[in-house]
């Protein structure tokens, strides 16, 4: 599995999203994806406890630690490659969380609009 080219919805480079906890799809850092990727990880998104409750409330608890799997879980504040259409769901909901558009894969806008990502934004992330 290669990932796809390393390229932001703004066009630019993909920055990293989290290194702790390890964070994306490869579990290198950045949003990446290929075709394996089911559910597109790519959005990278600052955790809020809003959302942490929303995610578990709907199926998908990513604060409760999961030792056997490497996962310590999840608090607010972390940077975490979400999978976009959890990510689309929880802004309908009025619950997203906000994202680094520059750490957020393009292949996110196969799913999510920018005009809705740029809504969540936070100001740029540096490498």
């Amino acid at each position: 599995m290669e990932p796809e080219d390393s390229i932001n919805v703004l066009d630019g480079p993909l920055l990293v999203c989290g290194t702790d906890p390890l964070t994306g799809f490869f579990r290198d850092g950045l949003c990446n994806t290929c075709d394996a990727d089911q559910g597109s990880h790519t959005v990278c998104a600052v955790m809020t406890a809003e959302f942490l409750a929303y995610s578990k409330y709907v199926g998908n608890d990513l604060s409760t630690a999961r030792p056997e799997f490497g996962f310590a879980g999840l608090t607010p504040g972390d940077s975490w490659c979400l999978c976009a259409g959890r990510f689309l769901q929880a802004a309908d909901e009025g619950c997203g969380p906000k994202v680094h558009l520059q750490a957020t894969h393009k292949r996110a806008l196969q799913v999510v609009p920018l005009r809705v990502l740029q809504d969540h934004a936070i100001a740029s992330k540096s490498g």
